[in-house]
């Protein structure tokens, strides 16, 4: 609403009273000095349609107590001293403007995370400190990248990493496993059969065509393993039935593995700086991978690390994409999307909060692309995984799992 004004420095000392009633004055509104009453008045009365009549003789005294018992009265003295229709803004202009007027204290206000996101934040940080080890220490007890096979069998991994993890995978596919953390491996596990003296002898025979698969495989299934407890620490996760949980789990794992593994990405060399080793793109592809798929990774490895993200956002991103309510197999889609939403809005809040880059309104669209970029790759992987099992059957039993459309 236009006004001009108040007071001039030198008339702050004396009382300012409403032209039409007599009220406290508010300042100059529509080109008269008016109480906020008057003001709001002389606009309605403007935008009515309907004639006002005085009940008197057109000659009523307006006063701050008896203003409302004439409004014909009470109108003629706001047109009498003054007041235009002209300077009265329309119904779209005044919500306009209210709009810019708290668009403009809330940027003047500072945003803070409420109680709930940071005990959403210290969760998931919690949750990833206990179960990703950031030094990769672990990474050098896997079968060597290209290890012989005497090597290989020499550290016992290959047998390790199929009948432990594909009894977790089974025990987190039971109703129970979701609540228990020690029961990765079981005497009567299915995978018995998998690595069968039989199949082991077959497996010999053949020749090795990707060398770095086996090192890949020990690296899957930890991962894996990793992201399965991850996900058992957040209340958010344990609280939904177990159906969900398995879907959601399979649905995001491999994203979830993506997002992990950008925290060790160098954006100059395109190497990724695992602790004591090192990988690059030409170990992907010597495990069975193809350059459509690599190519297109490669190029969400530098978008997303180009970003410089916090660990903050790192293990909110995860939890965004392990919450998504359309993976196949979820039947609560509203308390997972709720969960997803709650986390989405920390994440939102924590870059105006915790930035102060020009530009870091932007970076919020830009992890959110970067979520859907990971979800167009999913599919290609899992088709990739599969053609490279049916050259070479070196994949774990766990990401076999994993990747199967069965819940």
């Amino acid at each position: 609403v236009p006004s001009l004004p108040r007071f001039s420095p030198s008339e702050d000392d004396e009382p300012k009273i409403c032209q039409v009633c007599g009220d406290k004055s508010t300042g100059y509104h529509f080109n008269a000095m008016t109480c906020e009453g008057c003001k709001g008045f002389f606009r309605r009365a403007m935008k009515r349609p309907a004639q006002l009549c005085c009940p008197f003789q057109n000659a009523c005294v307006i006063t701050k107590s008896n203003r409302r018992q004439c409004q014909s009265c009470r109108l003629q003295k706001c047109l009498s001293i003054g007041m235009k229709r002209e300077l009265i803004m329309s119904d779209e202009a005044v919500e306009k403007r209210r709009m810019q007027i708290r668009r403009k204290r809330m940027q003047e206000e500072p945003v803070t995370l409420s109680p709930q996101q940071e005990t959403v934040i210290q969760e998931l940080l919690t949750a990833h400190h206990k179960t990703f080890d950031m030094t990769c220490t672990n990474f050098i007890q896997f079968r060597p990248l290209d290890g012989d096979q005497e090597s290989m069998s020499e550290q016992g991994l290959k047998t390790n990493s199929g009948s432990v993890f594909h009894a977790a995978m089974h025990k987190t596919l039971s109703e129970d496993a979701m609540l228990q953390n020690d029961s990765f491996s079981s005497p009567s596990s299915p995978s018995s059969s998998f690595h069968s003296p039989e199949n082991k002898e077959r497996k010999q025979r053949k020749s090795v065509i990707f060398t770095t698969l086996p090192h890949f495989t020990d690296l899957t299934t930890h991962m894996i393993k990793n992201i399965i407890n991850f996900s058992k620490t957040l209340a958010m996760f344990r609280a939904l039935i177990i159906e969900d949980q398995i879907a959601l789990l399979k649905g995001a794992t491999f994203e979830i593995i993506l997002i992990h593994f950008n925290m060790f990405f160098n954006e100059e060399t395109g190497i990724w700086e695992c602790g004591p080793l090192q990988y690059c793109l030409d170990d992907a592809m010597r495990a069975g991978f193809q350059r459509h798929l690599l190519d297109h990774m490669m190029n969400f490895h530098y978008a997303l690390r180009k970003l410089h993200l916090h660990e903050e956002e790192y293990v909110l991103m995860q939890a965004i994409s392990l919450f998504s309510p359309d993976r196949p197999g979820v039947t609560h889609h509203s308390m997972i999307d709720r969960n997803q939403e709650i986390v989405a809005l920390t994440l939102k809040t924590y870059i105006e909060a915790k930035r102060s880059e020009p530009n870091k309104h932007l970076l919020y669209p830009k992890i959110m692309a970067c979520l859907t970029e990971m979800r167009s790759m999913n599919e290609e992987y899992t088709k990739q995984v599969l053609k490279i099992q049916d050259i070479q059957p070196d994949v774990s039993p766990l990401l076999l799992e994993i990747i199967s459309k069965d819940s």
